[in-house]
């Protein structure tokens, strides 16, 4: 008898934050609220919640519709962009701002998508977080990846007005990801998968983003 063996499973990370009434959201944005629309009963065979909260609650990808007028909404983005090779680059306690310098060991023959792991928790403030700097989505953009994510609430500073990092995601075509939870990915490469969803209208989608690893 010939005895069959079977690849093991490639282990997965979950890089998406709970979404409750507890996910934060920026001061002025809409608070997640949940509330029990049908309830299961004698009279009625299930339960069902409605649900109420800003598009970008918890793991989200921005839509360019959320920095420009007349940009694409959630609904009409590529999913491709969404899903495939993808490395983790650590810049653990870098500062205000993600610089060119503090991913330049991690640039060589890179995937074409990024996610930026700044601190080694994700129990950031929404007040006060690590943003990227536009000259490093510039830089980034010249090495031909089509997507980039962070694991902090925004890839702008909580106080920025003229949004410059996501400006120049629209002036390259790039997409974002927002809100990862990145604290226990090691530093190199991995398959990522975050899909938004099919919102025709919205500026941004919530995603389950994961990593798998690569066979």
């Amino acid at each position: 008898m010939t005895r069959q063996t079977h690849a093991s499973t490639p282990r997965i990370w979950d890089i998406s934050p709970p979404v409750d009434e507890q996910s934060p959201v920026f001061p002025g944005d809409t608070a997640y609220c949940q509330r029990l629309h049908f309830s299961r009963s004698p009279e009625c065979p299930v339960n069902v919640n409605s649900i109420t909260l800003s598009p970008h609650t918890g793991a989200h990808a921005d839509a360019p519709m959320h920095y420009a007028n007349g940009g694409a909404s959630s609904g009409e983005l590529d999913l491709a962009t969404y899903i495939g090779p993808c490395r983790v680059i650590h810049c653990i306690d870098c500062g205000p701002l993600v610089l060119p310098l503090h991913i330049a060991h991690a640039l060589p023959d890179l995937p074409g998508r990024v996610l930026l792991r700044t601190s080694n928790t994700a129990s950031q403030s929404w007040a006060s977080f690590i943003a990227i700097a536009p000259e490093t989505i510039g830089l980034l953009a010249t090495k031909g990846i089509a997507l980039v994510g962070i694991d902090t609430p925004s890839v702008d500073p909580a106080t920025s007005q003229h949004l410059p990092s996501h400006q120049q995601l629209l002036a390259h075509d790039l997409r974002v990801l927002e809100n990862l939870v990145l604290d226990d990915v090691p530093e190199g490469d991995y398959e990522l998968i975050a899909l938004p969803l099919k919102l025709m209208r919205a500026d941004a989608s919530p995603v389950r983003a994961i990593l798998r690893e690569l066979a």
